[in-house]
């Protein structure tokens, strides 16, 4: 029995899947974070992230961690592949081996075919794409200094922004204000902004505060509603960027999107709309996630492409 091998490598966790050549999932694992690996901290982490996902994943599926090797293994890796490429063939034994970033492994899942474009929009944001001639492009993705538009830390910052302008008289109402205020346990909204500069709250805590955005919007705040109407624009222009960059006005294009900001159902709906404004794109929530996206390039490499079943979202 031939085995192949999936791994979403993540900011929060790494996750495998291990499947049989017709696409039945014999084991999953998870593991801790693995997205840098370039000190001996991190190659430490990346090692117990992959090792902990691995020994799960072959525990299910009754086989040896020790003495298994994939005919074709694949792992999307946050943070790129560049630091990861020689510790991740010291640990695996495969006939195809393929390190590759996680925007890869989204796309690959989320879609019939692997091609089209994928929006991530998490912590930050980017979209990626790949035509029929495999052909790639992207755009964002530039950290939240320089960019990240419609990501969570984004949405959290504007909220906050104008919880700011309220506060100090320059800006109108929002409920922002007190929501911020009570998530944080600040007294004022400056007390949570200086918050926001500590430790205590690193950008993917403060990206969680985007549900908030999406709370005062559906109880009719103009401000919260304008803030996800921004964010959905900022993301569609995104995809429509890698369209232009891969494809000719009016050819038909798959689009997705993946990642917690598309949580809020104003903000996923404005997108989807925006996107499917451009003629021949259509959009649709991804038909699995990257940890599956990862084991269907695996099995793609190959020459497979089995149904590996119910998406993982």
């Amino acid at each position: 029995m031939k085995l192949f091998l999936g791994i979403d490598g993540g900011q929060s966790s790494t996750t495998a899947l291990i499947g049989d050549e017709t696409g039945r999932i014999l084991g999953t694992g998870t593991g801790g974070p693995c997205n840098h690996a370039a000190t001996d901290e991190g190659r430490a982490k990346l090692e117990r992230a992959l090792s902990a996902c691995l020994e799960t994943a072959c525990a299910q599926a009754g086989l040896d961690v020790t003495a298994v090797r994939f005919a074709a293994a694949c792992l999307g890796m946050s943070g790129g592949p560049d630091d990861k490429r020689e510790i991740v063939a010291a640990m695996l034994r495969a006939g195809k081996l393929i390190v590759t970033t996680d925007s890869v492994t989204a796309l690959a899942g989320a879609t019939e075919t692997g091609e089209g474009v994928i929006v991530v929009a998490g912590t930050g944001s980017m979209a990626f794409g790949r035509n029929a001639a495999g052909h790639t492009a992207r755009a964002g993705g530039w950290g939240h200094i320089f960019g990240d538009e419609g990501g969570g830390f984004d949405i959290a910052r504007q909220a906050l922004r104008a919880a700011l302008r309220m506060e100090e008289g320059w800006g109108p109402q929002t409920a922002l204000r007190n929501l911020l205020i009570e998530a944080t346990g600040a007294s004022t909204a400056n007390q949570a902004m200086h918050s926001f500069y500590t430790d205590a709250w690193p950008r993917a805590r403060v990206a969680t505060l985007a549900r908030l955005v999406d709370r005062a919007a559906l109880e009719s705040d103009p401000l919260a509603r304008a803030i996800l109407d921004d964010a959905a624009a900022q993301l569609a222009a995104l995809a429509g960027a890698v369209r232009a960059q891969l494809w000719k006005p009016g050819e038909i294009v798959d689009a997705a999107y993946s990642g917690g900001v598309f949580h809020s159902a104003l903000l996923r709906e404005r997108f989807r709309s925006l996107v499917e404004a451009e003629a021949g794109t259509r959009c649709a929530p991804p038909r699995h996630g990257p940890a599956a996206g990862a084991l269907l390039e695996a099995y793609r490499a190959a020459g497979l492409n089995p149904e590996i079943g119910p998406a993982d979202r």
